[in-house]
């Protein structure tokens, strides 16, 4: 188990947050709370609506447990400088999307020791507010490390903060942020990797819709409810074209030669 004493950087991050927070009032509410472990390795596979469901599910499990979670995070966020130096202090695991043996084999071995690994297995944020096709790492790393997944929904997060929006400070104050914790399930060495990973991806999506009916703010014409609920939020088909062009931009523009 991950002790906040030992791990000064990562508990004053915590407070940091827990400060901000609370200066946005922000109304925490969680379901499912007791799928949490207090010891031993686990896989968190969280849904990824907002660029602060990190710090949120962080949020959640500190007031529980007290414990830490190592993230799963792309290189480039490493790759800056002073968020760089905070990652690595709190023990987070880079990835580098080109080849990504060296964190697989990390967040193994941190499994094995008994921490918990937070996982977002649809990649980046999801614009659609609907749970996309998951990648199968999550599946994979707790097959052969032998711990369990567990399934976390976060709703209202990404109205705090997320892709193609700029909310107005506003918009952000008394939100209502949810949380669904799923049963925790194991998988077998030598299990199907992808009938389990469609399994992880239903649990997550009903876990979502049981949030989004219970939600205590109609979404109805709002920028952060799904189409399918009457929201003005882009369709997981939209979605997906518009990802990817974003990253075709990106890799051209990373492409380009330099011009001195």
């Amino acid at each position: 188990m991950s002790s906040g004493t030992r791990e000064p950087l990562y508990t004053t991050a915590i407070l940091a947050g827990r400060a901000v927070f609370g200066l946005l009032r922000l109304k925490p509410s969680v379901t499912g709370l007791k799928n949490l472990p207090d010891t031993g390795g686990a896989v968190l596979a969280i849904t990824h609506f907002g660029y602060m469901d990190f710090a949120l599910v962080e949020w959640m499990l500190w007031q529980k447990n007290r414990r830490h979670i190592r993230f799963m995070a792309k290189k480039g966020a490493f790759d800056q400088k002073l968020v760089g130096v905070l990652l690595r202090g709190m023990r987070h695991i880079s990835v580098d999307m080109k080849a990504g043996a060296e964190a697989y084999g990390q967040a193994v071995t941190a499994l094995r020791a008994g921490e918990l690994l937070g996982v977002f297995p649809e990649g980046g944020v999801n614009a659609s507010f609907t749970v996309r096709e998951l990648k199968s790492g999550a599946i994979r790393m707790a097959a052969e490390a032998g711990v369990p997944v567990i399934p976390i929904a976060v709703w209202g997060g990404h109205r705090v903060l997320t892709k193609n929006h700029k909310p107005a400070l506003r918009e952000v104050f008394d939100v209502p942020i949810r949380f669904a914790v799923g049963e925790p399930f194991t998988v077998a060495a030598g299990e199907g990797t992808q009938p389990m990973t469609l399994a992880l991806h239903d649990t997550l999506q009903g876990l979502v819709d049981k949030l989004q009916k219970a939600y205590p703010v109609d979404g109805a014409g709002q920028w952060w409810q799904p189409r399918h609920l009457g929201g003005t939020a882009p369709t997981p088909e939209e979605a997906a074209v518009a990802e990817t062009e974003r990253r075709r931009r990106r890799d051209e523009a990373g492409a380009a030669p330099s011009r001195g």
